[in-house]
């Protein structure tokens, strides 16, 4: 006993020396460090790194920006059985301690002196929090030490329920999601407040390893973290056995889920991005913007559907052009056995890629296609007599062969083959085809090479309403809808109209539609243009020539106003002055425009004479919902008082409205509509019948050799311009024209975009007038002639005289001598 009193004093000695000496460690390691480290309290002012998104104007996301993709929640929106699978995974004793584990420190440390490797074993989620938001990854002492003061510190500064709102919006969870909000979305296509026990067990095992053990990287060791999670609660008694028996058992149900978009508008997306970039540098991709665009989720919507309907068909139209097999197969079959690869080695099959060796894989491939809307990717495995066996991204379905009758062998853009008589004549296994959902089944498709563009305003102030730049941006980024000029056409008419109107004709003046011929040295060849019908219809009153669409009355109109006059009154529509042409060529459309400059144009037609500016971004707000930005559009308004002005200043008051500048005479602008009512009510236009209203106006539009197919037109409440053609200019076939290509995209959207909006007709302005007239001299009918018209004119442009009992003889298909116009006005 004498012996051991002394060993026990020098062991005791032993032990508090090595306290002091750790404590004089800790001690200096802490006048060391204790100036680098951060103020805790900033915690509280955190700017959390945020996309970029994009809403419609309803609130509807349309993309989000940004390699963060988060949502951060605050405490009370934490679903506490994720708080307890946290706990139970990171720190059980999280709500005890005092931001450091001693237990866990302790184990690290033994760890170590046994390994002689550095570990991660230990940390809080205090700790934690410290690193995320202050510290690197690196694995060294003096890290170490400082994630421990600034946990103590932190714990001193922020309640436990802050530190915890911090760590669940700040973690990495794999797949850029940030925080367990975004992670919910990305892996369950959910918010976390809607999974199951499985699910949330599996999102909160995934801070451990992010990458490696995401149940999409790795479904096998996310079960496994999973299924500890899980084990680690019930341990805890925070669920029952037959609760983790059932979560233990589920499968994986968590796939890839992109940016959840409520609406497909990629084109408006990229646009927004340029836009805000522009302005905001790469802070755009972080801070959280929310950008609310004008777009109506209704109508793009409807836009989508409408220009991928309209290709699609008009492609069928065209044929079928027989895509190469992915594989060289004879037959490829599909059953509920995952094991492809096994049936591919007993049918001794020959192919040209490594196909994947399960139907998950298979599955995978085939979800990994981009997104194409209308139609989705299929591979053909068997070919009947009856019809084909395809693979789609959740098994084999049946398509028969009353899907593919319409697939004749294309030849040219003007011919096409027999009708098929067996599904072999159009299908073979291996092959990758499209299918279209349609309300009588699928039916089979291919990938449109015709392209198109439809551009909706509102017509009051410019808003974009819908915005559609292609068949799909996945197979070409190119927005046509702001970026392809193109010609026009016919569709460009009614500007020339609009200029001749103001510059004294009415709708009743009579034009003559005879041949002209144009000679100039610069020109390759005598220009000698015609009718689309190739016929000559003589004198011809304005409102016939517009509705029928004679190319020669429009040259001999604009040659009467001027080019240059004409150019001079038509800018003020919203085109650049630098894009028409100065010559006689304007009056057939020639001079090549956006589909959004026309629409712009037209929108002038829709309101009643005010030319607006499209926009798209109607507010932009920060991370906390404060408005940065607010659109202040000028509005097209009839009869509206001026805008208050500053009573010191004379400034206009900046709240105040802004008025759109008038460019159309009403009484012209009225005269105007009423021709192109008649567009669709008698003319090239009457496919817009089927909307059975009578309050739309509109012109089609073809171009030389039917390269671009056009239907522009408006109500009241809209505008629309439609645009097919493809993006390398070559014919769409002798028969494609705007009214049979672009009008029926048209009516599509329109018949949507319409439906809760009541037809609302254009108001007569004072000084218009109708009048009885004679139909083929345009002058006063005389009493009691039975073919007389009504017609529209300004009160002082009424003819005077009457007309003369003789008629003229119809000359149609009887061309009167061509007539040489100088080559100085062309």
């Amino acid at each position: 006993m004498t012996v051991l009193k002394p060993l026990l004093r020098i062991l005791a000695w032993f032990i508090l020396s090595a306290v002091s000496a750790v404590g004089i460690a800790a001690c200096g390691i802490y006048i060391y460090l204790a100036p680098e480290l951060p103020d805790p309290d900033e915690l509280r002012r955190i700017e959390l790194q945020t996309p970029l998104r994009v809403y419609s104007a309803d609130g509807k996301l349309i993309s989000e920006f940004g390699e963060k993709r988060r949502n951060p929640l605050s405490y009370a929106e934490i679903p506490p059985s994720f708080i307890n699978a946290l706990l139970a995974s990171e720190d059980d004793g999280f709500f005890e301690h005092i931001g450091i584990d001693f237990k866990g420190l302790a184990r690290a440390a033994i760890e170590l002196i046994r390994t002689g490797e550095k570990r991660s074993g230990g940390s809080t989620i205090t700790m934690q929090v410290a690193k995320n938001y202050y510290l690197s990854s690196e694995k060294t002492f003096t890290r170490k030490f400082t994630e421990i003061m600034l946990a103590l510190e932190i714990e001193q500064y922020l309640s436990k329920q802050e530190i915890l709102e911090l760590y669940i919006n700040k973690i990495y969870l794999g797949k850029r999601a940030y925080g367990i909000e975004a992670a919910a979305q990305v892996y369950y296509g959910k918010s976390i407040h809607e999974l199951n026990l499985a699910q949330i067990a599996m999102i909160a095992g995934l801070p451990q390893a992010p990458s490696a053990a995401n149940p999409i990287n790795n479904p096998r060791r996310a079960i496994d973290r999973r299924n500890y999670v899980l084990a680690r609660m019930l341990t805890l008694n925070m669920i029952s056995q037959e609760e983790f028996d059932q979560a233990a058992r589920a499968p994986v149900t968590a796939r890839y889920h992109g940016p959840t978009s409520e609406i497909i508008a990629p084109y408006v997306a990229e646009m927004v991005r340029r836009e805000m970039v522009a302005q905001y540098g790469d802070a755009a991709y972080t801070a959280g913007f929310r950008v609310y665009t004008t777009v109506d989720s209704t109508s793009q919507t409807a836009a989508n559907r409408a220009l991928q309907s309209g290709l699609l068909k008009y492609d069928r139209d065209h044929g079928w052009r027989t895509p190469k097999p992915m594989a060289t197969l004879q037959t490829l079959a599909v059953t509920d056995t995952p094991e492809l690869a096994e049936w591919l080695k007993k049918a001794d099959a020959r192919y040209d890629i490594d196909w994947p060796a399960t139907l998950e894989e298979w599955n995978s491939r085939l979800l990994a296609r981009d997104d194409m809307g209308l139609i989705a990717p299929a591979i053909v495995t068997r070919v009947m007599p009856e019809g084909a066996w395809v693979l789609q991204q959740n098994g084999e379905r049946w398509l028969p062969f009353s899907a593919m009758l319409w697939a004749k062998p294309y030849i040219n853009v003007n011919v096409i083959g027999a009708e098929p008589t067996s599904p072999a004549d159009v299908l073979q296994p291996g092959m990758e085809i499209w299918i279209e959902e349609t309300s009588a089944g699928p039916l089979l498709a291919q990938l449109p090479e015709a392209e198109g563009s439809l551009v909706s305003l509102r017509p009051a102030d410019g808003a974009i309403q819908a915005l559609v730049g292609g068949f799909s941006p996945s197979s070409n980024q190119f927005n046509r809808a702001i970026q392809a000029d193109r010609q026009p056409g016919s569709a460009f008419k009614p500007f020339i109209y609009s200029a001749a109107l103001a510059h004294g004709f009415t709708p009743a003046s009579i034009i003559n539609d005879a041949p002209v011929v144009f000679e100039d040295a610069g020109l390759e060849a005598t220009w000698r243009p015609e009718n689309n019908s190739g016929k000559f219809y003589g004198p011809t009153r304005l409102r016939e020539a517009l509705y029928r669409s004679q190319n020669l009355v429009s040259i001999r109109i604009l040659n009467q106003v001027g080019p240059h006059r004409a150019i001079r009154y038509i800018e003020s529509f919203g085109f650049p002055r630098h894009k028409l042409n100065a010559d006689l060529s304007l009056s057939l459309g020639a001079s090549a425009v956006t589909s959004m400059e026309l629409a712009t144009g037209y929108a002038v037609l829709a309101n009643g004479g005010f030319a607006v500016t499209p926009y798209l971004i109607d507010r932009i707000e920060d991370d906390n919902g404060q408005l940065l930005y607010q659109a202040r559009p000028a509005v097209a308004c009839r009869n509206c008082p001026e805008p208050a002005t500053d009573p010191i200043t004379g400034e206009p008051d900046a709240n105040a409205a802004i008025h759109a500048p008038r460019v159309m005479d009403e009484r012209a602008h009225y005269l105007m509509i009423s021709m192109l009512k008649d567009v669709v009510t008698r003319g090239t236009g009457q496919r817009a019948l089927v909307l059975n209203r009578d309050d739309l106006a509109g012109k089609t539009g073809t171009t030389n050799d039917q390269k671009d197919a056009w239907f522009a037109g408006f109500s009241p409440d809209l505008v629309a311009t439609v645009w097919v053609g493809f993006d390398q200019p070559v014919t769409l076939g002798r028969w494609a024209f705007g009214s049979n290509t672009a009008l029926p995209i048209w009516v599509d959207y329109m018949g949507t975009a319409l439906a809760d909006k009541p037809p609302r007709p254009y108001e007569q302005p004072d000084g218009i007038v109708s009048v009885r007239i004679d139909p083929v001299t345009g002058l006063l009918a005389a009493p009691g002639q039975k073919d007389a018209v009504f017609e529209y004119f300004r009160e002082e442009d009424v003819p005077k005289e009457l007309a003369r009992p003789a008629r003229q003889p119809d000359n149609e298909g009887q061309p009167a001598a061509p007539e040489m116009i100088p080559e100085q006005l062309f």
